[in-house]
């Protein structure tokens, strides 16, 4: 989808996919409340889940085949407007007819534009952020230097090695002295210790080396960093920022577990962590994806969870992380398929109706019309000749075109989908005219003649074109959409043939003219040659002594098309 190309569209995709990441965060956080006396690491496991979830949706969204949830559109008609009806509830259901659709409302229109853009600004700046962050803590890894002591390097190898980790580790000593023991990076992540860290004492660092271990071996910065991400594209959404920062605490409480569970006195843990805290601040600044080892804000919750020996501090099987994958898919991909009852629209539908001079029409009735839902939507041209839909729901139209004076214009098949804005511009054709006359006289007709007269002459005209015929290259003018119908103002009846009405022939004649601009009937044809010649001859003497009254097409005299049929009818 191009995400900008229709502001309204685009808003109504970004307010779904706020409201399914909503609805992730949400049950994330549910499951975590659940499992609070379970191991940090399953509470970790769940945000960074629903985090990822929430960061593919609309990925996922445009990808998938749309599920129309007749649920949510039940749900949906609750709020609708409805009209009280009454009576048999046997009686036969009329179509749908929705007009003006509410996502069509200039007022939605504007906020679509106003959002959008405050939307990227918003989105950009926190992946400014993010970026900045990062380049500060590559300019200060830059200018660490490496710790050259082989013991302690010894020690981060072993300890690697337990915890799985098959990445080369760096452990480098900052150039400030109260930068706080973080790490950072996928492929070869540091470990980045402050200054004076050469002369801390064995057990601080062997701590340190284990809670900054655990980190990389549970890819915690890879999920921050993604965390940050759904951040900047949820970004007015308060959720995502909470999930951001559970993910941190629970990734913290995690590693704090491991060290703990690596034989570390809770206690004594607990004092080297306040110490830290007191002594160090943070050098990449708060927007860093950055994991610190004595963040402040997380301190009291972590000295409680590190000093309760009744918590489970269990790491997470194959299995645990195998089910929890599996959930997560079954809830995301059905979430992301499903079309909420405001996205079950169409792009914008528009275009221009405009006169055979190519002058614009106004008070045109459009009409859209679904014949598999029954569903019908109309709107009229506006002054200029526009009209627009938005709002229709997907799916194929026949639209119609309707003005007094012009001929209906008629489209079978319009397919609209809501990933594009569609343009149909119609051009109107004034109406043809047509006049009947009835000759009825007394007589005797014979059976077989009127049999064969009356299927000659119906037969005959429509095997002849009739209903074909097209108008005859109206004059070109650049004004107006307004048409005044030609009117019969001097009519000559026809007269019954001798001869035919004494072989008691009788049948009607299908005559086709063009009305010129002074209203004299121009270019007589008889349209069913299989009629009786005699009848055919009376119809044309007496027509082209008719005189019209002018069509006008804004204000100018134009040349209209006019089937006239004449019916000779023998009576007793």
């Amino acid at each position: 989808m191009n995400f900008l190309s229709n502001s309204q569209v685009s808003l109504t995709f970004l307010a779904a996919c706020s409201l399914k990441a909503t609805l992730l965060i949400v049950i994330a956080w549910l499951v975590s409340t659940v499992l609070r006396r379970r191991p940090a690491a399953l509470r970790h496991l769940v945000w960074a889940v629903a985090i990822l979830s929430a960061l593919v949706l609309p990925l996922l969204a445009s990808l998938l085949p749309a599920w129309h949830s007749a649920a949510l559109g039940n749900a949906s008609r609750l709020w609708a407007p409805t009209l009280a009806l009454s009576g048999n509830t046997a009686s036969p259901s009329l179509p749908t007819t929705i007009v003006d659709a509410v996502a069509a409302s200039p007022t939605f229109s504007r906020l679509a534009d106003v959002f959008l853009p405050i939307w990227f600004a918003g989105f950009l700046f926190v992946l400014f952020r993010l970026i900045l962050g990062l380049f500060l803590l590559a300019r200060i890894s830059s200018r660490a230097v490496p710790l050259t002591k082989q013991a302690w390097r010894d020690h981060v190898s072993e300890r690697s090695r337990s915890l799985g980790i098959d990445l080369p580790v760096r452990i480098l000593l900052s150039s400030n002295a109260r930068s706080m023991p973080l790490t950072w990076g996928v492929f070869e992540p540091p470990i980045l210790l402050p200054a004076g860290a050469a002369q801390w004492s064995e057990d601080r660092l062997r701590i340190v080396f284990a809670h900054e271990l655990a980190h990389i071996a549970r890819r915690d910065w890879l999920w921050q960093v993604l965390a940050e991400l759904s951040c900047a594209v949820y970004w007015f959404n308060p959720l995502s920022w909470l999930a951001a920062a559970r993910l941190r605490r629970e990734s913290e409480c995690a590693c704090d577990d491991s060290v703990l569970n690596s034989g570390v006195d809770p206690s004594q843990y607990a004092n080297h962590l306040l110490d830290l805290a007191k002594r160090l601040n943070r050098s990449a600044g708060a927007w860093s994806a950055a994991l610190a080892f004595a963040r402040r804000s997380n301190l009291e919750r972590r000295f409680s969870a590190m000093l309760n020996c009744s918590i489970d501090r269990s790491d997470l099987s194959r299995r645990t992380r195998i089910v929890m994958v599996l959930f997560a898919l079954s809830l995301l991909v059905p979430l992301a398929a499903v079309r909420l009852p405001a996205q079950s629209v169409a792009g914008k539908f528009s275009g221009v109706v405009s006169d055979p001079g190519g002058a614009a029409v106004r008070n045109a009735t459009v009409i859209l019309t679904n014949h598999k839902t029954n569903l019908i939507q109309m709107t009229t041209s506006d002054g200029t000749g526009h009209f627009s839909f938005v709002g229709l729901p997907s799916g194929e139209f026949e639209m119609r075109v309707a003005k007094q004076g012009f001929a209906e214009y008629l489209a079978p098949q319009i397919a609209l989908n809501p990933e594009q804005e569609s343009t149909r511009n119609v051009a109107l054709q004034v109406g043809s005219v047509n006049e009947e006359v009835n000759v009825v006289v007394a007589g005797g007709p014979k059976q077989g003649s009127v049999q064969g007269g009356v299927q000659g002459g119906v037969q005959g005209g429509v095997q002849g074109g009739v209903a074909s015929n097209g108008p005859a290259g109206p004059k070109r003018i650049r004004i107006g959409g307004e048409v005044q119908a030609p009117k019969v103002i001097e009519k000559i009846p026809p007269v019954y043939p001798a001869k035919a009405k004494a072989a008691g022939i009788q049948g009607t004649v299908i005559l086709h003219a063009i009305i010129g601009m002074e209203g004299n009937p121009l270019q007589l044809r008889v349209m069913n040659n299989q009629i009786d010649p005699e009848l055919a001859r009376a119809a044309v003497e007496a027509v082209s002594q008719w005189r019209y009254r002018s069509t006008l097409l804004n204000g100018e005299p134009i040349e209209v098309d006019t089937t006239i049929v004449v019916n000779f009818t023998l009576i007793e």
